[in-house]
């Protein structure tokens, strides 16, 4: 059983709901707009271990950060590494682990708070839903300068 490993990191500018993604093959801008058409044209080089980690670390980033701002505690910054891990078998690839690590500045938040939203994000950010056949996505999130 073959095993792929692949990792892209979101960091972006929250108001807009726009940030960068950056993955091995390089950084894809303004990711939110971006990701249909630069795969489905062939254009990136992106592995399929890149695409699902910068979708992932994207969608979760800005679904946290939906969280916090209705919580009324906004974030200055969220950067989230999404590593996955994709395995192979008899009947084709599969995924077999989503790692998720995300630092965020969030001025006037305990980091109880944040763990509950963080958890609350993962369970209800949509690619986390899409991927409804993996079987353990990991979260490790922590506030900046704490």
């Amino acid at each position: 059983m073959a095993t792929n490993t692949g990792t892209a990191v979101w960091q972006g500018g929250l108001k807009e709901g726009k940030g960068t993604v950056s993955t091995q093959s390089g950084a894809l801008d303004d990711a939110r707009y971006s990701f249909g058409s630069r795969f489905e044209e062939g254009v990136s080089g992106t592995n399929p271990e890149e695409l699902i980690g910068a979708a992932h670390s994207g969608c979760f980033s800005m679904f946290l950060a939906g969280l916090l701002e209705g919580n009324g505690t906004p974030a200055t910054s969220i950067k989230t590494d999404a590593k996955v891990l994709l395995g192979k078998d008899d009947t084709g690839p599969f995924i077999r682990r989503i790692d998720l690590v995300t630092e965020a500045d969030v001025p006037g938040i305990s980091n109880d708070d944040l763990q509950k939203l963080g958890q609350k994000a993962k369970e209800g950010c949509p690619i986390s839903r899409a991927l409804g056949a993996v079987k353990e996505i990991t979260l490790n999130i922590s506030l900046k300068g704490a």
